[in-house]
């Protein structure tokens, strides 16, 4: 490990050994056994971490639950306030979060950065937030009558957050919670805890200047016996789950069945549709960063592109140009365009991919190689829009090229996938981008017109349909989905007159 390594884990506060267990103060000796951070470009362990164990998991929650009681009669505004420091102390820390993000995942050094940056923005989005959190006033039809909905804190909000973006999609939920009067209980993937344990300090450091613990809590472990603990406590009103739609589904069913809340976002293969008469070099460039970015491994990556056939050929030569320019290698080198897959699991995932591709007809037209290590080639596949591969989600940078005539033909291929998170027209006709945005038009959550699928702001709800699973989290109303409505009617007449017109009148009265 470089010296500037051990600078950046000794700033964040990461010991050699970590405790996986917060609560607010840190469980010394968690029960869970170690778990080992490997840095996927060099194979080298950054440093260790002590899971936590179901006993720990039980201290944790239950001190959570203890603490949302305190935090929900703080007024929003005051609950407003402390996230504005926590956005602050992200800035203070952005250089050294965002490399430990580059050095655990692998994200290259500006896309680490950015994903600092995304944290940042969502803190200060959800201190606006926390004076808007309104309530409708309903005229009532009977006199002497007001009704109107308030919003009140859920509980403790469960977050379960993927390896891809370690520390951006906790924001998405913890800021937002917090302004909503939650405390969050948060398991990181098995990936990327160091970074986890960074961010949980940095939420100490603010909450201790007020006084408070058990806002913001960690939980490091496996899926049993952690994530099942989650699942199944109904201290746990909402869980907001970030990864496969496999185990999604498992998710969904589990808390379900407790009458529990959740939040999914699920699988992506995004698709973009570009047209004969789109910017070429606007088309290129956004496809290039959507299907290589994060090393294909973003929730809203590039997978399928549709070419009209009067642009095809030249942009499949320009792709292959392109790609034979991009520079992979050590993410933390700010020259480097593509780093590593997460671990060698994701490498033979790709592999395998591959064989599929050649076994249903399609055609590697670049890439496809082993570099060693985590590392690939991103790979470009000529396909035919009838291959099954095209329905699956593979975590890596594969992308395939689709030719197509008539608009309505890729929409329809563009629809048949079983995913629907985001999706991208480029195009110059504002006919065909109206017709890619209506209700006969892309069946996603997110739908662009002349920007890429990869890249979505904290300002509107991000998420999809299908079997992305329904969920949405950070911008515009989502802020729903961590508190409960409550509907009120207060009568200040001297009459109890009924909904709907309808008289109870015992004989000779009351």
């Amino acid at each position: 490990m470089t010296a500037t390594a051990n600078e950046v884990l000794e700033r964040l506060e990461i010991e050699p050994v970590n405790s996986g267990a917060c609560d607010g103060d840190w469980i010394s000796q968690p029960s869970g056994g170690e778990l080992a951070s490997i840095n996927p470009a060099d194979g080298s362990v950054i440093a260790r971490v002590r899971m936590a164990g179901r006993d720990d998991y039980e201290q944790v929650a239950a001190h959570a639950a203890q603490a949302f009681r305190e935090w929900r009669m703080i007024p929003a505004p005051k609950r407003g306030e402390i996230v504005r420091e926590m956005a602050d102390e992200l800035r203070r820390s952005k250089a050294d979060l965002g490399a430990l993000v580059t050095m655990e995942m692998g994200k290259i050094r500006a896309e680490g950065q950015g994903e600092v940056q995304e944290m940042i923005d969502v803190a200060d989005f959800a201190v606006g937030l926390s004076r808007q959190l309104y309530g409708l006033t309903m005229h009532s039809e009977r006199p002497g009558h007001r009704m109107y909905e308030q919003w009140h804190p859920l509980g403790v909000a469960g977050v379960i957050s993927a390896f891809n973006f370690p520390v951006a999609v906790w924001s998405w939920n913890a800021m937002i919670a917090a302004v909503c009067g939650d405390c969050v209980l948060w398991k990181p993937s098995s990936d990327t805890p160091l970074t986890a344990i960074a961010v949980q300090k940095i939420s100490n450091r603010v909450l201790d200047r007020h006084g408070l613990k058990g806002i913001f809590n960690l939980v490091i472990g496996r899926g049993d016996p952690i994530g099942e603990a989650m699942l199944n406590d109904a201290r746990v009103p909402l869980v907001s789950f970030t990864g496969s739609t496999q185990v999604g589904r498992r998710v969904a069913q589990t808390v379900s069945h407790r009458m529990g809340r959740t939040i999914l976002e699920l699988g992506g293969n995004n698709g973009i549709v570009v047209m004969d008469d789109a910017n070429f070099d606007l088309a290129l460039r956004a496809v290039l960063f959507g299907a290589v970015g994060t090393a294909g491994q973003r929730c809203t990556t590039t997978r399928r592109l549709f070419l009209q056939k009067g642009i095809a050929g030249r942009m499949t030569d320009a792709l292959v140009g392109a790609y034979k320019q991009v520079t992979i290698g050590d993410p933390l080198d700010p020259h480097t365009l593509m780093g590593p897959l997460v671990n060698q699991r994701a490498v033979e995932d790709m592999m395998e991919g591959l064989d599929a591709v050649r076994g249903q007809g399609g055609e590697v037209i670049y890439g496809g190689g082993r570099l060693g290590g985590c590392f690939v080639e991103p790979t470009l596949v000529k396909a035919k829009p009838d291959m099954p591969i095209l329905r699956e989600e593979i975590f890596a940078p594969i992308l395939y090229l689709v030719e197509f005539d008539a608009l309505d033909q890729a929409i329809q291929w563009h629809n048949d996938v079983p995913q629907g998170l985001s999706s991208a027209m480029f195009t110059a006709n504002l006919i065909s981008a109206e017709r890619f945005l209506s209700h006969a038009g892309s069946d996603c959550g997110i739908a662009n017109i002349n920007i890429g699928t990869s890249g979505a702001e904290i300002g509107g709800a991000f998420g999809g349909e299908k079997d992305t699973g329904g969920g949405r989290e950070s911008g515009s109303d989502s802020w729903k989905a961590y508190m409960r409505r409550q509907t009120n009617t207060i009568n200040w007449s001297s009459q109890l007159p009924l909904a709907q017109g309808i008289e109870f009148k015992l004989e000779g009265g009351l």
